[in-house]
Parts: structure tokens; sequence; C-alpha cells
């Protein structure tokens, strides 16, 4: 127990550094991964521009001089001398130069924005409908610049200012994230598993913790139950061997009548703990018949008469109810009224007061059980029909039993399609509340 103590937080921290740097890892790859993808797009694009602007170069270098797009006298046109892509390729003409290039390079479904310029800035200039806008935004948009450089020999070499092919690409952060979603989504849910792992390990661990708790009161509440009557049962047997008692029939009878009354005790004991085994393998078979609830309860009453007088305490029965019959199991149904009044009792203090009382209540029979006793705070109310969970009192022992009695009442209540609920004010007592339904009369 003390061992799992220790080692709980350690493996917890371990855990938990693993998981951080599993994260900071996913993140740093991440990273990389979208400086790598950046720079491999960029590269493409930049192949795009040289593909498109030698294919621009070579197609005008094998046009005739007079075959110009845009002059607009046949006899003698105005720029004969010219030699410019700008001149010789209508708007349409360079898109669809540049849009083949990006086919060829393996890059589909991208915007793109362009212009033919020359490096003077003087003469002819050609741009697509959003050039400008897109060029003038570089925080979100990215320019490629290509020289355009007339073939060898060209009759128009040296005539004008070199041309440049500017292709802007906008939005590339986008393209490339979208390039990579799914697998940025795939670190992401990978991620989550991870964290969910982390979280399910810790619930298990919590819950072993739990476990171990409940495993290590339940093994001393179980040695104190046994110790004390075979405790009792070795002193009878001691004294059954002394001659003064072997030769007195009242001390006889007396002593053997302790030896017997512990061993029931003891047996009672097994049985409450073989009953719980058997409620977890849901083997208890009900056997239910049509009763009269106020006969069970009195029945019960009359059984605890003796244990409460024991503590000078009193018990008011209130049976209000005007309909009480029910289907139950007259075994099981005795128990939960025989374990919740034990439970006041145990749980008492002086001037113990217990109130019994029964009523209608939206066609279920409803028995209330309260008490002037000690009381549970938030955190026993809520676990209080745990199986094995005691509420703890300054001594372990000082309350006997093994903390089944309310888990076996809440089972074998909602056995019986029932409801139980718990109030209690710490200091001031408890109040037990159960619903069962009312038979209906046609069965009878």
């Amino acid at each position: 127990m003390r061992c799992m103590k220790k080692i709980f937080p350690i493996i917890t921290i371990l855990v938990f550094i693993s998981l951080l740097g599993v994260i900071f890892s996913q993140v740093l790859w991440i990273k990389q991964s979208v400086n790598d993808k950046e720079q491999q797009f960029e590269e493409s694009i930049k192949m795009v521009t040289v593909t498109a602007g030698n294919d621009l170069v070579e197609e005008k270098g094998n046009l005739s001089p007079f075959d110009s797009r845009k002059s607009t006298n046949l006899f003698f046109p105005l720029n004969v001398f010219s030699s410019s892509i700008a001149h010789k390729f209508t708007r349409e003409e360079i898109r669809s130069r540049i849009k083949k290039a990006f086919e060829k390079n393996n890059i589909k479904d991208v915007d793109f924005e362009f212009a033919v310029t020359t490096t003077s800035m003087i003469g002819d200039e050609l741009q697509s409908k959003n050039f400008y806008e897109a060029y003038q935004d570089s925080l979100h948009n990215r320019a490629f610049v290509y020289p355009l450089e007339s073939p060898s020999g060209s009759i128009a070499e040296g005539l004008s200012a070199q041309e440049l092919l500017i292709i802007v690409v906008p939005h590339v952060n986008n393209i490339i994230w979208k390039q990579m979603y799914w697998m940025i989504a795939g670190a992401i849910i990978f991620t989550f598993i991870i964290f969910a792992a982390f979280f399910i390990t810790i619930r298990a661990l919590l819950n072993q913790k739990k476990l171990s708790e409940i495993k290590s009161d339940f093994i001393n509440n179980m040695t104190h139950e046994f110790k004390t009557p075979l405790a009792t049962i070795s002193l009878a047997v001691d004294a059954l061997k002394n001659e003064k008692v072997i030769n007195d029939r009242t001390k006889m009878n007396y002593f053997s009548g302790i030896i017997k009354d512990e061993n029931k005790r003891m047996n009672k004991q097994v049985e409450t703990i073989l009953q719980a085994a058997l409620l977890d393998k849901q083997e208890i078979q009900l056997n239910e018949n049509l009763v009269h609830a106020h006969e069970l309860i009195h029945a019960a009453v009359n059984n605890i008469h003796l244990s409460i007088a024991e503590k000078n305490g009193k018990i008011e029965v209130h049976t209000d109810a005007k309909n009480d019959l029910i289907r139950a199991d007259e075994v099981h149904f005795t128990n939960i009224i025989n374990n919740l009044l034990d439970n006041a009792i145990k749980y008492s203090r002086e001037n113990l007061l217990i109130k019994l009382s029964t009523q209608n209540f939206n066609s279920h029979f409803r028995i209330k059980i309260e008490d002037n006793g000690i009381g549970m705070n938030k955190e026993t109310l809520h676990r209080i029909f745990e199986k094995f969970y005691r509420a703890h009192t300054g001594n372990i022992h000082n309350v006997k039993g093994f903390g089944l009695g309310l888990s076996y009442v809440k089972t074998i209540v909602d056995a019986h399609k029932g409801k139980i609920k718990a109030e209690s004010t710490l200091g001031k007592g408890s109040c037990f509340t159960i619903d069962m339904p009312i038979a209906k009369t046609k069965n009878i």
C-alpha cells in the first residue's frame, strides 16, 4: 500500500513528461515539415516560371517580325523592329503558356497573377487583371521573377530593354497547409489519442489505488470481525475445562451459549461475504410474491428492538401508506429494512431516535428511515453505496462490518425496480428514502 502511494506520483510525472516530450516533438516535426514543403513549393514555382519564360522566348523567336498580335497596320507595322514578349503575345496567350508550365511541373489548381515588364520600366508592359493588388500584398503572396532573354542572333537583339516575367501566387501558406492537411490532421488525432491514453492510464491507476485501499480496509475489518468472536470462543472453551464450571450445569450452559452465539455471528459474517460474491456474479434469484410491506416492516422492527434497547434509544413507526401491496422477495426486502435500521444504530449517538414512516407517492410505496446519529459529509454521502466502503469515524474498528450492507441494499432495491436516496447532515443525522412500485390490483 505504501509502495503504491510512493510509485503513483512518480509514474504520473514520468508519463506526463513523456507526453509533453511527444507533443513537443510533434510540433517541431510539423514546423519542419511545413518549412520543407514551403521550400519545395517555391522551387516548383520557380521551375514553372523558368519553363513558362523559356517557352515564351523560344516561341517569340520563331515568330516573324511582321507577325504582331497588336499591329493594326497590315502594310507597315509600327513595331517592326520590336521583339518584346509584351508586343508579340496577348494576355490570354501568356496565361495559357503559364498554365501549361504548371501542368508540366505537376502543379494543379493553383491560382496565379502575372506580368511581363521591362527592367527599365519603359516600353510595352502586359499584366493580368489583379496583378498589381497581388504583387503589393507581399505578406500573403509570393512573387517569382524570371528574366526573358532573346535568342542569340535575333534581329531585335539590343534594340529593347530586357523583359521580366513575374508570376505571383496568392496565399502560398494556405496552399501549403492545404497540401499538408491530412498529415497535420493525422498528427493532431494521434496526439489526442496519446492524451486519451494518458488520462485513461491515470484513471486506471487511481482506480487501482482505490481498490488497493478498499482491499486493505476489508482485510483489516474482516480480521477484526473474526478475531473478536474467535477470542471469545477460545476463552469460553478454556472456561469449560475448569473443574468448577464442569461441575456447575448453569455455568456450562452459559459458556456453551456464548460459543453458540459467537459461532452464529461468524456464520453470519461468512454468509454476508458470500452473498456479496453472489451479487457480483448476479446469481441471486429473487423469489418475488405479492406481499404487504407493512407486515415485513413490523417484523424487521421487532427483530431490532433489542439492539435499540441496548443503546437506550427508541424507534417511532408511522405506517401511513394506505396501499402497501408490493411485489417483492420477502427475505431480501426484510433484509433491506434490517440493514438500514442496523446502520442507524451503528452510527448513533446518545439519545438514539429512529423514525420509520411509510406513505404512498406517485404509484409508489415510500419508506423513510430517519435517525439523529453522527450524519455524513458530502464525500461519504456520495460513496456510501459503494461496495466495501465504510464511513470513517476516527477509529476504523469502532463500527463493525465489512462495508457491504448499503451496497447490498442498493443492489436489492434496484433488482426490485425501486429507487433509494440518501440525505444527511454531518452531526445531525441521516435519512434514507426507498420507493418501491405498488403492485397492480389485477395481479392479485
